[in-house]
């Protein structure tokens, strides 16, 4: 659909102007104009994010306040590595920079959409763009709008410049590199330069949620969430490795989202309209949703494919691990639309430990839940990453540091709150090494992992027999039909239990140490939740 300019993004007077053009048309023009495009055998549109495969945090700006008063923007952020500053005098540059380029485009596309499932919190998303690919990434991640909705769709609450094909200028004074990512929170604006990364959008717009929500009383999360029959609801925190995907994933239980989420006084929503999976090491046969939701309308991105019969490599990483797909939720057949949902039941943070020390699972207190949740823990196992030759503690706060606005204290005491409030239970589970860390011991095996998740969904484990861990404090669950008692209690499975007491407390002096980057902000019931070192 064409429309006329004036009517729709002030300062872009130029280009023709597609505003939500359907998925046939962003494949026509992606076709033509967009060198490395093609269709794939399943019908999916591949792809190439340029010389950039991945975010780049080290280039993400935030806006700081214009006021200069301390009661403002300044006082609200969590300033730092993930949060660092720039002048409106460069933001201002750099929109005005993308502007430009936008001017000198022949189209442009804007998608106007929601983000959020309830009506009472979504926000309104502008995006414009210039390749068709970022737009149909955009309208898959995001929740359209009716042709009615559309109509009234008025001003958005967040507009989204993407002139990624264009470098930024080095010489503002903020940031030296060609890449800029800049998020103004007061204006609700975010400006992409440098990079095509479509990733760069989605977790962009995230970051708005993450800090306007809170404002609200309201717990931005990112994890997935799925539903039982009965209507109970589960989310799933963990890092990349841990298995939140594949255990989200559970064909007897309807998919709410697979990443970002809200809960508000009436239950969980999706932020999003799609999901955003990761294809590396893709198997239909292990992971049969995702695959078969790779057709038409789906974005692959940077996978390698048969020239001739267009066949998808999933295990081909040439030209990145990081190969993604993007696809509308509707794609999954037990995908529970509108993707909303009660007050969960349970909540799972999920940890891989590769030093065998914590036990497969375990039932936190609030207390103990805010101080794991601001952790985000879990290990990086040799030969997954250049440079690792043996585990390495990982903590990222809040299971997404990346994304955060307000000091992680914020969104744990608002998850403590609505735990409290709906008696929520909250587990800690080990998908790592068992009987010994990585290169000793075991894998902790998926079915077992399952039984687990199953237990925690049918009400099971709550009647199961639990122990204190002297070290940690949480409640170790000691016995569960279908698991060895032995690995249920983790020092009972190390032939040298001397050994396991030192790996677990060295294990424990890294939970401290990572603690205090937190602790300025956080209070002493939460510091107090955390291990003692033996």
């Amino acid at each position: 659909m064409v429309v006329p300019q004036e009517l729709m993004v002030p300062g872009i007077d130029q280009p023709e102007v597609f505003r939500n053009p359907s998925p046939a048309t962003l494949y026509e023009y992606a076709l033509k104009y967009e060198s490395g495009t093609v269709i794939t055998a399943q019908g999916a549109l591949s792809v190439r994010s340029g010389a950039k495969t991945g975010r780049s945090p080290n280039d993400k700006r935030i806006v700081r306040s214009r006021d200069g008063d301390a009661k403002g923007i300044d006082h609200d952020i969590w300033w730092g590595d993930v949060n660092r500053p720039c002048s409106e005098f460069s933001f201002a540059m750099n929109r005005e920079r993308a502007i430009d380029y936008l001017n000198t485009r022949d189209r442009v596309f804007v998608v106007d959409a929601f983000a959020g499932w309830d009506a009472r919190y979504r926000l309104k998303v502008r995006t414009i763009c210039e390749r068709a690919y970022h737009a149909l990434f955009i309208s898959n991640m995001l929740i359209l709008p009716s042709a009615e909705e559309l109509e009234t769709f008025g001003t958005p609450d967040i507009t989204l410049y993407n002139a990624g094909r264009f470098p930024a200028n080095g010489h503002t004074g903020d940031n030296p590199s060609k890449t800029n990512v800049s998020i103004d929170l007061e204006r609700g604006e975010m400006v992409i330069l440098g990079t095509e990364y479509a990733g760069e959008m989605k977790k962009g717009i995230f970051t708005f949620l993450n800090y306007r929500m809170p404002k609200k009383g309201v717990l931005s999360m990112h994890c997935s969430a799925n539903e039982g029959e009965g209507g109970d609801v589960c989310l799933f925190f963990g890092l990349s490795g841990t298995g939140k995907t594949t255990l989200s994933a559970d064909s007897t239980r309807r998919l709410i989202g697979d990443d970002e989420h809200c809960w508000t006084p009436y239950g969980v929503f999706n932020i999003e309209g799609g999901c955003y999976a990761k294809c590396v090491g893709l198997d239909p046969k292990k992971e049969p949703e995702i695959f078969s939701a790779i057709r038409f309308g789906t974005v692959l991105e940077n996978v390698v494919f048969d020239p001739i019969q267009r066949a998808v490599d999933y295990s081909d990483t040439r030209i990145t691990e990081n190969t993604r797909c993007s696809y509308p939720i509707g794609y999954i057949d037990n995908a529970r639309i509108p993707c909303t949902g009660a007050h969960p039941r349970n909540i799972v943070f999920l940890t891989c430990d590769a030093f065998g020390v914590l036990p497969p699972v375990s039932r936190l207190t609030s207390e103990q839940a805010m101080y794991h949740f601001i952790s985000g823990y879990t290990a990086k196992i040799a030969g997954t990453e250049q440079g690792v030759s043996e585990p390495q503690a990982t903590f990222s706060a809040c299971f997404g540091a990346a994304f955060l606005v307000w000091h992680p204290s914020r969104y744990a005491e608002l998850l403590a709150e609505l735990i409290d409030r709906h008696g929520t239970k909250v587990w800690l589970v080990n998908t790592g090494w068992t009987a010994g860390g990585y290169g000793e011991g075991e894998r902790i095996p998926l079915t077992i992992t399952r039984r687990i998740i199953n237990a925690i969904h049918s009400g099971v484990l709550n009647t199961m027999p639990g122990r204190c861990d002297p070290v940690f404090g949480f409640e170790v669950k000691t016995a569960l039909p279908g698991v060895p008692g032995s690995m249920l209690w983790p020092e009972d499975s190390w032939t040298d239990r001397t050994r396991y007491r030192h790996a677990k407390a060295e294990l424990a002096r890294l939970f401290q140490g990572n603690f205090t980057t937190c602790a300025p902000g956080s209070s002493d019931a939460i510091w107090d939740a955390g291990p003692a070192c033996a």
